[in-house]
């Protein structure tokens, strides 16, 4: 298993919504860099939304399927 980097966010509110989706369509997913955003200081550090590297075409897809529907 090695982890590739599938997105950044300025947001951790965004990040963690985007991770609880892939992980209910069973992709396991995991947020990098999440405490370095603290003291009001949100969007300093990019949340990194990390993947395993075999899941990481299907999470693609899936990202950009719900993009279109927005």
């Amino acid at each position: 298993m090695a982890l590739v980097e599938l997105r950044r966010f300025y947001s951790s509110f965004e990040a963690h919504v985007v991770c609880s989706a892939l992980e209910a369509e069973g992709i396991p997913c995991f947020l990098f860099d999440i405490q370095m955003n603290w003291g009001g200081l949100d969007g300093a550090v990019p949340v990194r939304l990390m993947v395993d590297d075999e899941d990481q075409e299907e999470a693609s897809q899936i990202l950009c399927e719900a993009e279109r529907d927005l």
